[in-house]
């Protein structure tokens, strides 16, 4: 018997399922695969595209409340640089901490937007990380000390990093959810894995217990977020960039746009 649209599983439905995921039996999977990061900086940073002639920036969807967390969290880490400068030799703090606002840490999903004569324009949902102008993330850096570190990525807002970062390069198949292109990884065909060179490395059952956590958090929120973009969403009427997410819709600084406008 063919599906049909009333037949497909609802949000509400999928979310109920994601809050029922088995954090062992994701462990299990993960276990069986085996992961470890090596710090490669692949899911970092931008990618040549299928033409080999464009670059692809590095895209990764991040909550409205992890924007803020990391606004907050990049904010800090430049006050604790800034602290250890104290490069007049007078004992001061060197240059004030760098503060960052929604557009040094977010930007629109691309897909619904294009540049006009007068800049972006369109409409969208959800946002990404912000990149740099080399398309990589801008949190992302390479160690340069010319140890054995040398060359390796790092994240310098690692401890507050999102659930998308935390929990590549799996994901779980559920409608709604972000589903990385890649192969099953337990029998069920829930427990997803993109390519990535860190597969297949020895995991212990802790860290798989732990990733495992993540991955059911990261499929809550999104089914969450995705209910959210659903039932708060009022079609605006306005120039530049709108951006729809759970909280309704938003400029592409992220401030709101208010009712009526």
């Amino acid at each position: 018997m063919r599906e049909t649209v009333s037949d497909a599983p609802t949000l509400e439905t999928e979310l109920a399922r994601a809050r029922d995921l088995s954090v062992s039996e994701l462990a299990d999977a993960i276990e069986s695969i085996g992961f470890e990061c090596t710090r490669c900086g692949a899911c970092c940073t931008g990618h040549e595209s299928a033409d080999s002639e464009t670059r692809e920036p590095h895209t990764a969807t991040v909550f409205p409340d992890e924007v803020r967390a990391l606004q907050a969290a990049a904010s800090g880490a430049s006050d604790d640089t800034s602290n250890d400068d104290d490069s007049d030799g007078d004992g001061s703090d060197g240059d004030a901490a760098e503060s960052y606002d929604w557009r040094d840490v977010a930007r629109p999903m691309p897909y619904g937007i294009t540049e006009g004569e007068d800049g972006p324009h369109g409409e969208t949902f959800e946002w990404a990380i912000q990149t740099d102008a080399c398309g990589d993330c801008v949190f992302y850096e390479e160690s340069d000390d010319g140890g054995d570190e040398a060359g390796l990525g790092a994240c310098r807002v690692h401890e507050d990093r999102p659930l998308i970062c935390r929990t590549y390069p799996f994901s779980v198949a559920l409608g709604g959810t972000s589903q990385p292109m890649g192969e099953a990884v337990d029998e069920a065909g829930m427990v997803r894995a993109h390519e990535c060179e860190g597969l297949g490395r020895d995991i212990s059952r802790e860290d798989a217990e732990e990733l495992a956590a993540a991955l059911k958090e990261r499929a809550v929120r999104e089914l969450e977020e995705a209910i959210g973009v659903r039932d708060n969403y009022s079609p605006v009427d306005t120039e530049g960039v709108v951006v729809y997410d759970s909280e309704g819709p938003k400029r592409a600084d992220g401030s709101p746009i208010p009712d009526g406008e």
